[in-house]
């Protein structure tokens, strides 16, 4: 464990918040698209477009912690 954060944690915040930010503008710029549609459809989107944007989480808290984009290589 380290005792003084790296610059990666405040990095790693940055590009969260960007990533959040733009991923709502890209679900709010879809969103007109979804007129006319039945109202289930726009639950199923708005369901999976708040639950996608989680994927790029991982790595990119792997890598504010560690400095490395993926998990232990398996030799």
């Amino acid at each position: 464990m380290r005792l003084e954060p790296s610059w990666r944690q405040p990095a790693g915040i940055a590009l969260i918040l960007l990533l959040i930010a733009g991923w709502a503008v890209l679900v709010v710029s879809v969103a007109p698209l979804l007129d006319g549609l039945p109202r289930w459809v726009h639950v199923i989107y708005y369901l999976v477009a708040g639950l996608l944007w989680i994927a790029p989480l991982r790595p990119l808290l792997r890598w504010m912690e560690t400095g490395r984009w993926r998990g232990p290589s398996r030799e």
